[in-house]
């Protein structure tokens, strides 16, 4: 975002760094990672023929390379978390954060933050919710060489998105973590049973009880 500021954003700059002291998730919550063991970057994307209308398409296709990307090592049971955490069997690996850019109604920049759990063994009170690819595999890895690994999988997708942007819906939605099944889900002090069915083209979660409800990114959390 300072390259953003500084007039010096270019489309496709990626920013790695060993070690990531003020990390942030969704709904503001901290993102922890131990330093040099884990992928924490941002990439610039210039969304050049996209109207604002369809960011939620880009999240979508951030979350498809990344779940591509963890598949790649992790192979089965690798899900997306509405809107675009990365799971591997109920357990959070990776989580994505997209901030958006605009001058006036013009569509400037996204700049994606990927932080995803590599070689880190130790999560603390987290250890039963969070993942690491080494504990999936039981291999120690090198975080840069796979963060270029990504990139290669994030520059893939991206082009299947100018060309055909229903096949990153598609892809999304055959990963969407808890499909067609029943979860508890939480709106302010309302606690609630609903059987997940759809993501909207506008990032709104399609849920189902008594009737159907959907809900915007941040106004509804899950019970886990």
């Amino acid at each position: 975002m300072g390259l953003v500021h500084a007039g010096m954003a270019r489309h496709g700059t990626v920013v790695f760094t060993h070690e990531q002291t003020k990390g942030r998730g969704q709904r503001q919550k901290a993102w922890v990672s131990a330093a040099g063991l884990n992928i924490a970057l941002s990439v610039v994307l210039e969304p050049d023929g996209f109207a604002t209308s369809q960011m939620f398409l880009i999240s979508q296709m951030m979350a498809t390379a990344v779940a591509n990307f963890m598949e790649s090592y992790a192979k089965d049971d690798v899900k997306i978390k509405w809107p675009n955490d990365i799971y591997w069997c109920d357990r959070k690996a990776g989580g994505i954060l997209i901030e958006n850019v605009l001058h006036g109604s013009e569509w400037k920049f996204s700049i994606a933050g990927i932080g995803l759990n590599i070689n880190q063994t130790d999560f603390g009170e987290l250890h039963a919710k969070a993942v690491s690819l080494k504990q999936i595999t039981g291999k120690n890895f090198d975080p840069l060489l796979l963060a270029k690994e990504l990139c290669d999988e994030l520059e893939k997708q991206w082009k299947k998105m100018h060309v055909a942007p229903n096949k990153i819906v598609q892809e999304y939605k055959s990963k969407l973590y808890k499909k067609n099944e029943a979860v508890k889900l939480k709106k302010q002090n309302r606690v609630f049973e609903a059987i997940i069915k759809d993501v909207t083209t506008n990032g709104r979660l399609v849920v189902h009880h008594s009737m159907e409800e959907t809900f915007d990114v941040g106004e509804v959390e899950w019970i886990i």
